[in-house]
């Protein structure tokens, strides 16, 4: 069959470039070879979140006085968790997708030729354009016995029917300390293996010592510099001869592009895929490596729609519009849903400084009325990075409970190029943990 686009990959990323190229009048396929909804929807966000916003609910009303708070019921969490994923079912995704006139190609797609994609036997063209949205896929380190041994990867860690006696979580990444934590809470006796000196290194220097602190007041033991070796069944031997043994072993040791080689395909702004001849070819989300973030990955998704449909139309995207996804470079937000939570956007210092920025740091404690009122002994901590040339935030980073919902904020005036003496102008309600921003901005020198 002929379509105006062909779009390999039915996740958020996928459903996004279907959803707007079809809106927009073309005539548009999405090829999905699991469930239509992908990663996110099954095995990662959703059912990630669900695992630990019970957790982070009872902390939050024990750090109330006068709140007696209960205990969580793991049958009923795992419950809800499976309510989100659908019981792990497509339907409703694929009804979706046919209400937009997006027409749903069950099977493996690989591109075979110019605008061409085969799906089984079967040859299928694109009349606009090819859009590669097959995501990423679970890197695995070379462990010794790791080819023979049954572990968790990221899909076993959300999908699980039963909480594990104990647990090893091998990797300090997000999903490595999400995962340990919503573990943990559920009743298991967890064991975060980090080979670095602390998790998150990519964050902020002062976030991973903060995670560590939440996770160890959830019984999780951590291990720092202590680099794995070998596997096998219910035991991971470490380099330093130390054997930590667990009845299941998630192994988080990140991502890699869902291509045949595991590299990313290399994309403009617009999401065409360099080094192919007449610009047919297009990717987003995970599979280009520029942000291996659902929220990201939709909106390069959103820009490819806008550009295919611009482009069959005789015209040009042009920068700053919709169909260039530029926030990739300075503003990809990130939320780690740990207790404390982190929420992070734009550059580290260490990034801004390396980049030849002059900066200026202003680290603060989160202790505003705000914040004393959320949660009692409330403790937090936060960092502002200032361009001193054009007087811009080039990053924000926020650790604290339920500090992911001031990162919006962030975002906008990093986005929107906004000076410090403007932001000054941006009175943050009384009483709320947003008046941090006031404190920065004083800390500043304002």
């Amino acid at each position: 069959m002929d379509f105006d686009v062909i779009v390999i990959g039915g996740g958020p990323v996928g459903e996004n470039v279907a959803w707007r190229t079809a809106a927009g009048g073309l005539s548009t396929a999405m090829i999905e070879k699991e469930l239509v909804g992908g990663e996110c929807s099954y095995w990662a966000c959703m059912p990630s979140k669900a695992l630990l916003r019970p957790g982070h609910a009872l902390a939050a009303a024990r750090r109330v006085q006068g709140v007696n708070a209960g205990s969580l019921d793991p049958a009923a969490v795992l419950a809800r968790r499976t309510g989100f994923t659908s019981n792990w079912d497509d339907s409703g995704q694929v009804k979706w997708a046919e209400s937009e006139n997006i027409t749903v190609i069950r099977g493996d797609g690989e591109v075979t030729g110019e605008r061409e994609v085969t799906v089984g036997g079967d040859v299928h063209r694109a009349r606009q354009a090819v859009v590669v949205c097959t995501g990423s896929v679970p890197k695995m380190p070379p462990l010794e016995g790791l080819a023979d041994a049954p572990v968790w990867t990221s899909r076993e860690a959300t999908s699980a029917r039963e909480v594990p006696d104990s647990l090893v979580v091998l990797g300090g990444g997000v999903v490595g300390v999400e995962m340990a934590q919503a573990w943990a809470r559920l009743g298991s006796k967890v064991t975060l293996v980090v080979s670095g000196d602390r998790p998150l290194p990519r964050m902020e220097e002062f976030v991973g010592p903060l995670v560590v602190e939440g996770l160890q007041e959830d019984g999780v033991e951590v291990l720092l510099n202590a680099r794995a070796s070998a596997i096998a069944p219910g035991a991971l031997t470490l380099q330093d001869g130390r054997v930590v043994h667990g009845s299941e072993i998630l192994v988080a040791t990140g991502r890699v592009p869902a291509t045949k080689d595991g590299k990313p395909l290399t994309i403009d702004d617009s999401g065409l895929v360099s080094g192919v001849d007449g610009r047919w070819l297009y990717a987003a989300g995970d599979v280009t490596g520029r942000a291996l973030l659902t929220h990201q990955g939709k909106y390069q998704a959103r820009a490819v729609g806008t550009a295919i449909l611009e482009r069959s139309r005789g015209f040009e995207p042009k920068q700053w519009s919709a169909g260039q996804a530029w926030a990739d470079h300075v503003a990809v937000p990130q939320v780690v849903f740990t207790d404390p939570e982190v929420a992070f956007v734009g550059h580290t210092a260490e990034e801004a400084r390396k980049a030849g920025r002059d900066v200026r740091v202003v680290d603060l404690d989160i202790a505003v009325a705000g914040s004393s009122l959320h949660a009692d002994g409330y403790h937090g901590r936060t960092r502002m990075v200032v361009d001193e040339r054009t007087r811009t935030l080039v990053g924000v980073t926020f650790v604290g409970q339920d500090v992911s919902e001031l990162l919006h904020s962030a975002t906008v005036a990093i986005v929107g190029e906004v000076t410090v003496d403007r932001l000054w102008h941006a009175v943050p309600s009384y009483p709320t943990i947003s008046e941090v921003w006031l404190r920065l901005l004083e800390a500043y020198g304002l």
